[in-house]
């Protein structure tokens, strides 16, 4: 099992970044497809980007070219980089993982291992 705490949210304005961490203990992260998901309030928890086993990275259409996920391997660690955020974007962010196999890895239930969350506002 990997166990995953999340850490760097907080409040900024529109158009600043914040880049929020994933840290994992227990198995590494290089095992699993890393996942980041968010939830606004009243709204259903939907996908943000994802990063397969590979390295390799893709991207919810709402944040192709503003968010970037990478990898830090030595520290066990995922992040994304949150760029030119938006009001939009406020939500509580997730990181998630699983050993499975999918086509996408876009559904949360397809992710068997979630952090906490870690809140993020974007104010105007």
């Amino acid at each position: 099992q990997v166990q995953l705490v999340e850490s760097g949210g907080g409040l900024v304005q529109a158009g600043e970044s914040l880049r929020l961490s994933c840290a994992a203990s227990g198995r590494t992260v290089t095992n699993y497809v890393m996942g980041w998901f968010r939830q606004a309030p009243g709204k259903e928890r939907e996908f943000v980007a994802n990063m397969r086993r590979s390295g390799a990275v893709y991207y919810a259409d709402s944040v192709e070219g503003r968010f970037t996920v990478s990898r830090d391997n030595s520290k066990n660690t995922v992040y994304l980089q949150m760029n030119s955020l938006k009001p939009e974007d406020t939500a509580d962010y997730y990181c998630a993982a699983t050993g499975k196999f999918y086509r996408l890895y876009h559904l949360p239930d397809e992710y068997d291992y979630w952090g906490q969350g870690t809140q993020v506002t974007v104010s105007t």
